[in-house]
């Protein structure tokens, strides 16, 4: 093994390692709660995302449900299939495009939703306890300048996602000022 392997695997004191390390156990000890909690409903974690969405979006069509969640009409059509059969969305046929089905959310759906937003609230209190809010501040702060830093490297490669991530840049300097 390199010296430099051998270093890397005996963490002398390496501190951009300890800090992924960190939040990556975190992160994942953060999602552990939340899906146990989240059991509560009934409602599996695809479904959940889904209903989620369903509920900030009301009346979308399956093909604009789609879109919005980045996956296939055919996935979303067995995921619908699934909440439909289980009493949590209704779809219904566009009157405006009669080869369109608009996804509504039921009674059942919306407690579901409600519930899960206190479940993700009462986590989110208990993560962040004990820290004020200038902390808050700074560790979103924070957050969002590493994930910049890793959203350019990824673009260096490419010429359009670079163009992109620029134009974003320069749009959130404009809404700061």
């Amino acid at each position: 093994m390199s010296d430099v392997t051998s270093d890397f695997f005996r963490h002398e004191k390496n501190l951009n390692h300890m800090i992924m390390d960190s939040f990556i156990h975190m992160s994942k000890n953060h999602r552990s709660v939340l899906e146990k909690r989240l059991q509560e409903t009934g409602v599996y974690r695809g479904q959940h995302h889904l209903l989620m969405c369903i509920a900030r979006n009301p009346e979308l069509s399956q093909r604009e449900l789609a879109e919005l969640q980045n996956v296939s009409t055919a996935a979303i059509a067995v995921s619908l299939k699934k909440l439909e059969k289980g009493g949590y969305v209704a779809r219904a046929v566009d009157e405006k495009d009669s080869r369109s089905n608009i996804i509504k959310i039921t009674e059942k759906g919306l407690k579901v939703v409600q519930q899960s937003i206190h479940i993700f609230e009462e986590t989110d209190t208990i993560l962040f306890a004990g820290f004020t809010e200038e902390e808050k501040q700074q560790f979103l702060g924070f957050i969002n300048r590493a994930g910049e830093n890793i959203k350019r490297y990824s673009c260096e490669s490419s010429e359009s996602c670079l163009r992109n991530f620029k134009k974003e840049s320069e749009d959130k300097e404009n809404e700061a000022i």
